[in-house]
């Protein structure tokens, strides 16, 4: 699905990315997790080939960056960030916004077909989200805003779906609302990438993790052999126990711990 082999990251003199490798095979949905300024968001943009690295290779796909049109590629692969949604129009309609993915535009300024309509509504019906559909996307909470953004990047059919901290800021009822909707997505035929700085983010939906610190891959595989409390105090610098509660892992602060 996903090989980035020895991805290297030169601005000036700082080191974004040091020789990251990752192999994200067909079947796997993955989280990369790490503290703030990691690179995590970087290697996102690299998937999506919004962004090249100084030394290594990125394919996608079956799509070796470098060797591919690029456009082409992006029609197979939703994505949810915050860069997306601020280009979107807040006056527009819920199910209007929505129906947007389907072409990857940002606005419709011509008529909608019947069936790309239809599609939406059902799509924010699947969501919980039907009775908003008509309200215009700036009336809606941040959480709804992002459900609403995962249903657009449904309307493609997406064989990859990226998705970049779509929890940040959500208060813990939102949070839950929009985790129980990416959980869901195994229901799906798509692959997910899932970029957090929260450990409690990873539902059962996801097999395997990736933890990144400093711009290194510290370490990676199935989750519940990367997520122990010595590679989350490596990561986080933070000591930390971690339990495990039907498939997602939680963690507490080791109570009078030392921070690194």
């Amino acid at each position: 699905m996903i090989s980035l082999e020895h991805l290297t990251l030169r601005r000036e003199q700082s080191l974004i990315l040091n020789d990251v490798s990752l192999e994200m095979n067909a079947g796997e949905n993955w989280v990369i997790l790490g503290r703030n300024g990691s690179g995590k968001t970087t290697l996102l943009e690299m998937m999506t080939g919004y962004l090249f690295p100084s030394s290594g290779s990125v394919k996608v796909l079956g799509y070796k960056y470098g060797e591919c049109d690029l456009r082409e590629v992006r029609k197979e692969i939703g994505y949810i960030g915050p860069s997306l949604m601020e280009k979107l129009s807040l006056s527009d309609p819920v199910w209007e916004v929505v129906a947007t993915g389907a072409f990857a535009y940002l606005r419709f300024y011509q008529r909608i077909p019947a069936d790309v309509k239809e599609k939406a509504l059902q799509l924010l019906e699947d969501m919980n989200l039907g009775e908003l559909a008509q309200h215009a996307f700036g009336t809606l909470s941040q959480g709804e805003r992002k459900k609403a953004m995962l249903a657009r990047c449904l309307m493609a059919e997406p064989k990859l779906l990226i998705m970049d901290e779509p929890c940040a800021g959500l208060d813990l009822y939102e949070r839950e609302k929009m985790l129980a909707e990416v959980n869901r997505l195994k229901q799906r035929n798509v692959s997910v990438v899932y970029v957090t700085h929260h450990v409690e983010e990873i539902v059962p939906l996801f097999t395997h993790v990736a933890l990144i610190k400093d711009g290194k891959l510290a370490g990676s595989g199935p989750k519940a052999e990367v997520l122990n409390k010595e590679m989350i105090r490596e990561t986080f610098d933070v000591p930390v126990e971690v339990e495990w509660d039907g498939g997602r892992p939680w963690i507490k602060i080791v109570a009078g711990g030392h921070l690194i």
